[in-house]
């Protein structure tokens, strides 16, 4: 059986459907947010080194390559990653590399996705970087053009119209 498009119930302008957004616009907006990630990153990064030379060590020694610290970093950091980008999706559908190719994140019926789905999405789209972005490239072959995050937690990327100027 097959689901009706939710967003064509809503009256809109001729020419003004949003449509699926393709995996090229996904992969530019992707890298374009991995400049935040990385301010992000290196915010978590000071806090940890300043933690650990105040814990006594010196200044001059880095923290232990795959040690329970640097895990605990990494961790930190895909947290505050997850963070930026669920809230983001959840105040405006969009975070900062979103909004130049007009992509939103929405529910499958249109509205705001809850916070249960936004976070199944950031962590399923985390396991679908894995394998060369398999989950991301999957969109090509799905017959309604759904990377795995966007299926597993019922949400859709949408590429929202260009707006007319007045």
């Amino acid at each position: 059986m097959e689901e009706a498009d939710p967003l064509a119930t809503e009256p809109r302008a001729p020419g003004s459907n949003p449509r699926q957004a393709l995996i090229g616009w996904r992969w530019l907006a992707l890298l374009y947010d991995l400049w935040p990630a990385l301010a992000l990153w290196m915010l978590a990064s000071l806090a940890f080194t300043v933690g650990y030379t105040v814990a006594g060590h010196s200044p001059r020694q880095n923290i232990a390559p795959l040690s329970a610290l640097q895990i605990e970093l990494w961790i930190v950091c895909w947290l505050l990653t997850g963070a930026y980008a669920t809230i983001s999706w959840r105040r405006g559908g969009q975070t900062l590399g979103m909004r130049p190719w007009r992509l939103r994140v929405v529910a499958r019926d249109g509205g705001c996705p809850s916070w249960r789905a936004l976070w199944l999405r950031y962590s399923i789209a985390t396991l679908s970087l894995l394998p060369a972005g398999l989950g991301f490239w999957w969109a090509w072959i799905d017959r309604d053009r759904l990377t795995w995050h966007d299926r597993a937690s019922r949400t859709r990327m949408l590429r929202e119209p260009k707006k007319l100027a007045p």
